[in-house]
């Protein structure tokens, strides 16, 4: 069990990262559910669960990269327990389609595009791209978690979106 100044310096070091994090991880949880509520209360687990792990005395090297780690896992479950819907069980149940007003038609931003073209990249230039911009981890945090260094995940980065930039390209000239 940890010492009264441990807990206080493990709270002091949750607080900071929470302060540091919070926003982006809540960013990057919302991408990946679609859903403000479950995104916040996926990262809200997030800090529950790093917080559980350092009373019992868990040790954490990089801070950024722990959170994101437990978040891909939450995000996975909440993948997991999601039940799919069945347009004919809802039209049995009386929902109606309307079609939308032409004003009324949502302006997908370019960044969904864009997501949707990282999803794909080869996996090796996907995670790349997804450490870097979506998790917005530093050359040095994506190099240790690779075990690569920083040379070469800067190339990495670079020929990754070199290849998004031709995807991009090609789909809006068709």
């Amino acid at each position: 069990m940890l010492t009264p100044k441990e807990k206080s310096n493990q709270k002091t070091v949750l607080t900071t990262a929470h302060n540091d994090f919070e926003k982006s991880l809540t960013n990057y949880a919302c991408a990946k559910v679609s859903n403000r509520n479950i995104g916040e209360d996926l990262v809200q687990e997030t800090f529950m669960k790093t917080w559980i792990y350092l009373i019992k005395g868990g040790k954490v090297h990089i801070m950024k990269a722990f959170l994101y780690h437990i978040l891909n896992n939450l995000i996975i479950d909440e993948y997991r327990k999601r039940k799919t819907l069945s347009l004919d069980n809802l039209l049995e149940k009386g929902f109606e389609i309307e079609s939308p007003e032409p004003e009324k038609t949502p302006n997908f931003t370019s960044e969904k595009n864009v997501l949707l073209l990282v999803a794909k990249l080869p996996e090796k230039y996907r995670n790349i791209i997804n450490m870097r911009y979506i998790k917005d981890l530093s050359l040095d945090e994506i190099s240790i978690v690779t075990n690569q260094s920083k040379k070469t995940v800067s190339v990495q980065i670079f020929r990754g979106i070199e290849k998004l930039k031709i995807m991009y390209y090609d789909k809006t000239s068709n």
